[in-house]
């Protein structure tokens, strides 16, 4: 089963939802699906740009999530979700999941509260 692990307490737990794609120049946007760093119930849906898979997840571990695997391309990011990481500074994005609509997207440090 597709998934990823997320670590910031010595606990990985695998969550099924992830997934990349590949832009017309090079870089990539990887979607995760990772739980709450914060212990709260509930997931979240990460998005990252970077030049490719690996930098993407390691600009996650740099952030303290130190075991976030990319396993399979199950759910990848939508059309939506690559144009909205695409016109963020950062390139760093997550909201609650499931989508609700009515959520906006928020900088990662809003998640990490950095």
């Amino acid at each position: 089963m597709p998934g990823t692990s997320f670590l910031l307490t010595g606990e990985m737990t695998a969550v099924p939802g992830g997934g990349f794609v590949r832009l017309p120049g090079g870089s990539v946007v990887v979607a995760l699906m990772l739980p709450r760093p914060s212990g709260e119930d509930g997931n979240v849906r990460v998005l990252v740009h970077a030049a490719n898979r690996a930098r993407a997840l390691t600009r996650l571990r740099n952030l303290g999530m130190r075991a976030v695997y990319l396993r399979g391309n199950a759910h990848p990011p939508t059309p939506d979700e690559v144009t909205a990481v695409l016109h963020h500074p950062d390139g760093l994005l997550w909201r609650g999941a499931p989508d609700r609509a009515e959520e906006l997207w928020h900088p990662i440090r809003a998640l990490l509260g950095t």
